[in-house]
């Protein structure tokens, strides 16, 4: 477990932008099961590629105009079982920090590991996720 004296600005650089960290069990059921629509979750961490890549690169992600319809946060390291708890929605990826998920009524859509984090700038990362929140974000018009 990290201080939180020193993660606050890690945390900060998410929350500053609107992503709200679940920091508990029942937080993460209740944002990742309960609460309809899609969902962003942060992995956050300390190393270096969150700090240069993932969370500038989310940082940038939520400028464009589609979006998940929430978007969240928890921190690998300090909110341990709120982790723990995330990590078991995110069905066949094993732990990965940072990592990016993108998920619809509970279930998993989408999926951005660390491997696919740590060798890429953060405007790359950004684009991404852009293509995965057009592709699973926009809602369908409704008949009228």
């Amino acid at each position: 477990m990290y201080p939180e004296f020193m993660i606050a600005p890690m945390r900060e650089e998410l929350t500053r932008f609107g992503v709200r960290e679940l920091r508990t069990e029942a937080e993460v059921d209740e944002a990742l099961v309960r609460t309809p629509g899609t969902t962003m979750v942060v992995v956050n961490s300390v190393c270096g590629c969150a700090a240069g890549k993932a969370r500038p690169g989310v940082a940038l992600a939520l400028q464009h105009p589609v979006k998940p319809d929430h978007v969240t946060t928890v921190f690998a390291g300090a909110d341990v079982e709120a982790t723990e708890r995330a990590r078991g929605y995110f069905t066949g990826y094993p732990p990965s920090s940072p990592s990016i998920a993108l998920l619809r009524d509970g279930k998993l859509i989408y999926m951005m590991e660390r491997h696919q984090i740590e060798n890429q700038e953060a405007r790359t990362i950004a684009s991404q996720l852009i293509a995965a929140f057009d592709k699973h974000c926009v809602r369908e018009p409704v008949a009228g």
